[in-house]
């Protein structure tokens, strides 16, 4: 069993069954979409602006999720370019609420590109 990383998450979300296959596991696609939601927060916050995810580097599904688990989004930069930032993302579901169980559930790395108003790459800030 795991533990949560001691830091704030950047996304919280409960999957419902509008997310899951008939027997109760949430679409990986599903997941996807939550993690390049929490690794653009990230990138975007670095970038200072709008970011656009170019690559899924990664991604590893560990663990199933399941309909009611409390997913926890936890994110870091791995490497800033001249327009682009790389992010890794961990995500971690709680689920038995009589007795909390937590399990790392997903990793991923994903790179973003930081875009301007007309959608063309520009170069992010220097930290």
């Amino acid at each position: 069993m795991s533990k949560l990383p001691d830091k704030e998450p950047l996304l919280r979300v409960v999957p419902m069954p509008a997310d899951a296959y008939q027997h109760g596991d949430i679409f990986g696609g599903w997941i996807m979409a939550q993690v390049d939601i929490a690794g653009g927060v990230l990138a975007a916050r670095r970038a200072q602006g709008r970011v656009a995810t170019v690559a899924v580097n990664s991604f590893q599904f560990r663990q199933p999720v399941f309909i009611g688990d409390v997913l926890s989004f936890y994110a870091d930069i791995v490497r800033v370019g001249n327009t682009s930032i790389t992010v890794y993302v961990e995500v971690y579901a709680q689920r038995n609420p009589r007795d909390i169980e937590t399990v790392k559930v997903t990793e991923a790395t994903l790179t973003y590109v930081a875009i301007d108003a007309t959608g063309r790459p520009r170069p992010v800030p220097r930290a």
